[in-house]
């Protein structure tokens, strides 16, 4: 058995096993092919909202749940039920590249179990100097 250039010995005679992380999947596979999401009405920036639409969840057929939704959306799923999350922060949590994400969350918004939000742009944000103001006037009461 040969060694590759880190020193690790080749399992299963394939380039498609990584000794640390076990047997890899290609992200074409875990988007059938698709490079950008099905919905084209939404844009997944990175630092676009996700939030999870639980009653979109409970609608699908406990035994079609399998056939919808593979094992990176129920990832997705499982992250967006703790909290709402930023398409960055699925990316690195999922340890998915963020075309990947993308494209799983174009499926799950057609599905619609995610809802994708803007974050407030800073232009709409109270002015800092009308916030000092309110705190100073509290202070005083």
């Amino acid at each position: 058995m040969t060694e590759d250039m880190s020193g690790t010995p080749p399992h299963h005679g394939s380039h498609w096993y990584d000794a640390e992380a076990g047997p890899l999947v290609r992200p074409y596979a875990m988007t059938g092919g698709r490079t950008r999401p099905v919905t084209t009405t939404v844009r997944f920036d990175l630092i676009a909202l996700i939030d999870l639409e639980e009653e979109a969840l409970e609608a699908v057929p406990a035994g079609k749940e399998a056939e919808t939704f593979g094992p990176e959306h129920r990832a997705l799923i499982d992250l967006c039920r703790i909290e709402t999350q930023s398409v960055a922060e699925l990316a690195a949590e999922t340890d998915l590249p963020v075309g990947v994400v993308r494209v799983l969350l174009g499926d799950l918004v057609e599905l619609g179990c995610v809802r994708v939000s803007r974050p407030v742009p800073p232009a709409q944000l109270p002015d800092e100097k009308i916030l000092r103001e309110v705190i100073d006037g509290l202070r005083a009461l």
